[in-house]
């Protein structure tokens, strides 16, 4: 129940009752309204601005993790690239220069994508610049390894290949020093043992006894064990691949047969004397891409460095051959 107000009426010398109109309250009324109204205006505006919601509290967070979880993916990164510009440089300096390939140019490896936009629907957001960035640096870090991937691909063919081709080639003696009686004669001009003219001489001859193991110097394919070639008598050859082919001459029997393959150090048959020789020796050449050449740079494999020392001197003399 509101109050009722009087006020003082001095001509009747009595109170009155103060009669409020209508059109007053309404007033009044109006005002109240449009104030309220105003003020609650005023608080949202301030509450939005200044007070946070539950639901924004949890926008927020989630947006500062996920700002986080870039900026530590970026991190990552910068670590991946690190570790991925080493292998590159290992690649292309080492790997490739060791099994004389070609490197990988640097714009393959570096290069980015080109054509359409691949990012337009990252666009038109507070972070777009952020996301964008890490989206183009991580597309290009993938690609970067699938290069990568390739190229450690192919250095594992060659190196395939390359341990192959180190087991062919013909790289040990094929007499046991233990066996020999000496290095009778070197690759280079020789005195012929029948006609005593000088002449050149393809290969190197081994002194042993009749019956001392040969021993295949590099891993192939026996070609031939027969005594069919002027000269050599009883003799086998080895194709090894690569160009390699070994001949062994003037053996007083095998131990392999045509078609047969064999391994780097496989007894392959016994010194003798069959064909043109004056002594039991065996007669040793080896060929690359059908040209003769220089035994003697072959026997890393077998020979310590004082051993290849003494051999290089013995087969430097210019005496007579046995065959």
């Amino acid at each position: 129940m509101s109050k009722v107000k009087y006020y003082y009426d001095p001509e009747s010398l009595s109170y009155r009752k103060i009669e409020r109109k209508k059109r007053t309250t309404l007033k009044y009324a109006s005002m109240f309204i449009i104030a309220s109204a105003l003020f609650g205006f005023v608080f949202v505006f301030i509450s939005s601005q200044y007070i946070e919601s539950p639901k924004e509290k949890a926008l927020k967070r989630e947006l500062q993790n996920m700002q986080l979880q870039y900026s530590l993916l970026n991190k990552k990164m910068d670590h991946a690239e690190a570790v991925l510009e080493n292998i590159e440089d290992r690649d292309n300096n080492i790997y490739r220069v060791y099994f004389e390939a070609n490197p990988i140019p640097e714009e393959q490896r570096k290069a980015g994508f080109g054509g359409i936009n691949r990012y337009k629907d990252l666009e038109g957001y507070d972070n777009s610049k952020l996301i964008v960035e890490s989206s183009k640096r991580l597309d290009i870090l993938q690609k970067q390894i699938v290069v990568q991937s390739r190229s450690l691909d192919e250095i594992a063919k060659l190196a395939e290949e390359k341990e192959k081709l180190l087991a062919a080639i013909p790289a040990i003696q094929p007499v046991n020093n233990k066996d020999l009686s000496r290095m009778a004669s070197g690759y280079g001009m020789r005195s012929d043992p029948f006609t005593k003219a000088r002449k050149m001489h393809w290969g190197m001859d081994f002194t042993a006894p009749r019956g001392t193991p040969v021993y295949a110097s590099g891993d192939g394919i026996v070609t031939r064990a027969d005594a069919g070639a002027t000269g050599y008598g009883r003799h086998i050859r080895i194709d090894h691949g690569y160009g390699y082919v070994s001949l062994y001459a003037h053996l007083y029997k095998y131990n392999v047969k045509k078609n047969q393959r064999v391994k780097r150090g496989d007894l392959i048959g016994f010194v003798g004397s069959t064909g043109r020789s004056q002594a039991p020796h065996l007669h040793y050449e080896i060929f690359k891409d059908g040209q003769r050449i220089n035994p003697i740079n072959f026997y890393y494999g077998s020979l310590t460095a004082e051993e290849f020392a003494e051999l290089l001197e013995d087969a430097s003399v210019e005496n007579q051959s046995l065959d």
